[in-house]
């Protein structure tokens, strides 16, 4: 049994070492061809000799899918959707129009009158003196604030730094202007 073993052990690692370089391996992809037509059918059901679903598709190879499946829905009505599958995407066509549940109905309503709120809440804000449109400005928190103001304090200081070095620039050139001959300094602009 050892002797088997090694000899299988030993034909394994032959094997997986083996030499493949002398096999003509395509190194570039092949490219795809187009697709074939096809057709299928299927129809299913939950009792023998009972159809609750069905299924065709047929395709003539150019990339272009038409099918339909139907189904019998929890109130045992029969429901069928046609389609058509392209470059364009899935586009159904329904043979039944879709109704909503209750909850959906409910939270529809709920929906629509939120958005009516709404809408007559930014009418009224619109109507108390302002621009139509021009919407209200909206309400910074206490940090905003705080953040704002600190901005606007460091701004208000660098300006008046900047003001105060600009006077102290014009009145050098002045001064400069004043000690010497006016052809050679001109704005500022030295002149020789």
């Amino acid at each position: 049994m050892k002797k088997f073993l090694i000899l299988v052990v030993a034909c394994t690692l032959g094997v997986a070492r083996a030499d493949v370089s002398h096999l003509n391996l395509p190194t570039t992809p092949v490219p795809h061809a187009h697709a074939s037509p096809y057709v299928f059918s299927y129809q299913a059901g939950r009792a023998p000799g009972h159809v609750d679903h069905q299924h065709t598709e047929v395709s003539d190879g150019s990339g272009v899918i038409r099918g339909a499946f139907s189904y019998v829905d929890p109130s045992h009505q029969v429901r069928t959707v046609q389609y058509v599958a392209d470059e364009n995407g899935f586009h159904p066509q329904l043979s039944h129009k879709l109704e909503d549940s209750e909850a959906v109905k409910a939270a529809k309503q709920r929906h629509f009158a939120d958005y009516n709120r709404i809408a007559q809440e930014h009418a009224s804000q619109h109507t108390h003196g302002q621009a139509s449109h021009i919407a209200a400005a909206p309400q910074g928190s206490a940090a905003v604030i705080h953040a704002t103001q600190k901005h606007l304090n460091a701004f208000d200081r660098i300006a008046a730094e900047h003001a105060a070095i600009g006077r102290q620039q014009e009145a050098q050139r002045l001064a400069l202007a004043a000690q010497s001959d006016h052809s050679e300094i001109d704005n500022g602009q030295y002149r020789p």
